[in-house]
């Protein structure tokens, strides 16, 4: 069974000693621990030794999303002391390619959603790791659905980068580039490159969901069925007991 886990992000935005105390209790393996403002990133890092990672197989630490050149050294030197947890950042906040390649193969650089004016295909990224050799690849499949609906440039991200897959993130990515619950056509779709994911790569949920039971395992049940390694594609009668809509309903029974 893959291992899987949320974004503290997604669940509490900028609590995530709140979160860590909630995921203990869940069956998931997995956490992402999001800084997702530059003010949070140092306060995130510092508490890392006295937070029971322990109990997560896998944990990975995202870099804040938005800060301009003149913070990129300070972000840099803050993260180095991030243990030996790899460390998720997104292509457009890489201005000096020599201040991160020291990170090696710890640095996960993410594809990116349409908002972003590079990472986003194949071309984009490969430039990108043509300055971090080193880099691993998170592949974030809303994001490349987002940007291509018809999976085919999600195929061909993880037909490129699949040697240097770390990490997946998954959500429902909206039109406004939003971390939406999954819906039945994001299962679909992202059914169709399961099978490229090796069964051993962490799931990390980015889906922005309140905090409760019911939510939290829902989400968990979308995503492993959307990455069942031979999974068949759900029929139109499921998404007629969803009422048509494209999402199931939250407490709906054919969730298995």
């Amino acid at each position: 069974m893959r291992p899987i886990g949320f974004s503290t992000g997604a669940l509490a935005r900028g609590d995530f000693r709140r979160v860590i105390a909630l995921l203990l209790f869940q069956d998931v393996q997995a956490v992402e621990l999001l800084a997702s403002r530059i003010e949070e990133l140092e306060p995130l890092v510092r508490a890392l030794p006295s937070l029971a990672l322990h109990n997560f197989a896998y944990v990975s630490v995202h870099a804040p999303s938005r800060f301009d050149r003149e913070a990129e050294r300070l972000v840099v030197e803050v993260l180095k002391g991030a243990c030996d947890y790899p460390i998720v950042v997104h292509p457009d906040v890489i201005f000096t390619p020599s201040l991160w390649r020291a990170m090696g193969n710890r640095l996960l650089i993410e594809n990116m959603d349409k908002r972003k004016p590079i990472g986003r295909t194949v071309l984009e990224l490969t430039a990108c790791f043509e300055m971090l050799p080193e880099a691993k690849f998170c592949f974030d499949i809303g994001h490349a659905r987002q940007v291509d609906p018809s999976m085919t440039e999600a195929a061909l991200l993880l037909r490129a980068f699949g040697d240097r897959l770390a990490e997946v993130h998954i959500s429902e990515v909206n039109t406004a580039s939003r971390h939406d619950p999954i819906s039945r056509n994001a299962v679909w779709a992202f059914q169709k490159v399961a099978h490229r994911i090796p069964l051993e790569i962490p799931i990390i949920l980015e889906s922005l969901i309140d905090i409760g039971q019911s939510e939290l395992d829902v989400e968990v049940r979308l995503a492993r069925e959307a990455l069942a390694f031979h999974g068949e594609l759900a029929g139109p009668n499921q998404l007629a007991e969803s009422g048509g809509s494209g999402r199931f309903s939250r407490d709906s029974n054919s969730l298995g």
